[in-house]
């Protein structure tokens, strides 16, 4: 059995206690002591609630009890410091002779450890910072199944704690609701809190990364593209100057979703000028999974042998699935090799129809699979872009995102344009080392034309509306 000694940190009952205790311990092979000091302010909530859950009656200070290890039962009351001293007296023939005087000075000892204890404590928690996390449009199923990918400690690292704050409209706080109590429910680890935010003034407050999955339901029989296209530029608009004020200098912006992704980070740039540019991407890997899953279907092989393939463009919009610096590793083939020995992928598949048909036709039947994909396979590409942003992506191995244009590959400037980078040291650079055929290069300036023209809509609406709004 342990005895265990709760009391106020500065009361001398509870000095006087512990001290005959410490003493026990000291001199008597098998009395354990545990000792738990409350803050005043604290004790009389903590005894009441204590009581209430063991069904005991007990007022004073000190409580003392013992905890019954080995018979799996709830612990057995002593009572206060006179039930203390009349059991030690009784079992042992110890008792205290401690004078008042002593009582006091030990128990004001007490309270001063006790209270540098717990701002120890206080600074320690301080120095283990969670990463702020903000999901927008967080109703969507695809936060529902990002949440675990985050929470789970392969993304950031098993060392790195996390809150993640769910923000949607009123509409949606049942929903949101919901998954806070699922989440919390589940227990991770490493999530430090979970939270719903309905209240947009409050958006994006500490912000270490934000990711938007605001969508719109394209229906172009009800509604012009031009007005889609608006929709999309007005939220940006609100998240912008918020993102600017409220998160954080270095905050990561991503952009995912099944309408616009390109055109989101387009506007959040143009919107907030003072978030880094280079801290804004759109999510291309979706499509990149997907066409390694069908190639690989094709071969016979492991998907995760199929590397380097790129997506060009506008990741939710028109798009161009490259095949030309694909490669094969671990094909079943005549030749083999070390497991660095890859084979070019278009020296495998000789069936040109099927690959034009597959990837290059409109529509194609991949634009179909990833369309479908509307929760497990996005919320799987934000997180293993989010991986490989904070830890690197594999070496020499070409990944897709939506980035800000410089005029690499011959792309006009200003446009988030899907194009190959590698992650390392917790940022990206683009592969401009790679060489693109005139076939690709021709196919890159109509998709940048595109891109160029969307923009160029959503700034001609708002312009439009502003004046209408001001009246």
């Amino acid at each position: 059995a342990v005895a265990m000694f709760t009391g106020k940190a500065n009361c001398p009952y509870y000095a006087k206690a512990e001290l005959l205790a410490d003493y026990l311990q000291t001199n008597l092979p098998n009395f354990k002591v545990h000792k738990i000091t409350q803050h005043p302010d604290k004790w009389e909530q903590w005894l009441h609630d204590t009581c209430e859950t063991n069904g005991w009656e007990h007022r004073q200070c000190p409580i003392i009890w013992r905890e019954l290890l080995d018979r799996g039962g709830k612990g057995q009351l002593l009572g206060g410091l006179s039930d203390f001293l009349e059991y030690t007296q009784q079992y042992y023939g110890i008792t205290s002779m401690m004078l008042s005087e002593e009582m006091l000075n030990i128990a004001e000892e007490n309270l001063q450890e006790h209270l540098e204890i717990v701002k120890e404590d206080e600074e320690i928690k301080n120095l283990i910072k969670p990463m702020q996390i903000w999901i927008t449009s967080a109703s969507v199923p695809i936060c529902y199944h990002l949440i675990p990918l985050l929470a789970s400690g392969e993304v950031f690292g098993m060392t790195t704690e996390i809150s993640i704050h769910l923000l949607d409209t009123d509409q949606f706080k049942e929903i949101l609701h919901g998954i806070v109590m699922e989440a919390e429910d589940m227990a991770f680890p490493l999530l430090r809190s979970i939270s719903e935010h309905t209240k947009m003034d409050q958006a994006f407050i500490d912000a270490d990364i934000i990711i938007v999955l605001d969508d719109v339901l394209l229906n172009l029989e009800v509604q012009s593209h031009e007005n889609y296209i608006r929709k999309v530029s007005e939220i940006c608009q609100v998240y912008a100057p918020l993102i600017e004020k409220n998160a954080k200098s270095e905050v990561k912006v991503i952009s995912s979703g099944q309408t616009f992704a390109n055109l989101k980070a387009t506007m959040l740039r143009t919107y907030g000028p003072s978030i880094r540019p280079e801290n804004i991407i759109a999510i291309a890997t979706s499509w990149e999974s997907a066409a390694k899953a069908t190639l690989a279907r094709k071969l016979n092989m492991n998907t995760a042998g199929v590397k380097d393939v790129i997506v060009w463009g506008n990741i939710s919009g028109s798009n161009y699935i490259d095949l030309s610096h694909a490669k094969l590793y671990g094909y079943d083939c005549a030749i083999w090799g070390p497991p660095n020995f890859h084979r070019p992928l278009l020296n495998m598949i000789y069936d040109s129809e099927w690959l034009h048909s597959e990837f290059h036709s409109a529509p194609s039947p991949l634009s179909s699979r990833v369309s479908r994909g509307t929760a497990m396979l996005p919320a799987h590409a934000v997180a293993t872009v989010l991986r490989y942003w904070y830890h690197g992506s594999p070496s020499e191995e070409i990944i897709s995102v939506g980035i800000l244009s410089e005029g690499q590959f011959c792309i006009p400037e200003g446009i988030f344009f899907s194009m190959p980078v590698r992650f390392q040291n917790g940022n990206w650079e683009v592969m401009i080392e790679l060489e693109i055929n005139e076939t690709t290069q021709k196919v890159l300036g109509r998709l940048s034309h595109e891109l160029v023209q969307e923009k160029l809509v959503a700034l001609k609406e708002i312009n439009e509306m502003q004046p209408y709004e001001a009246e």
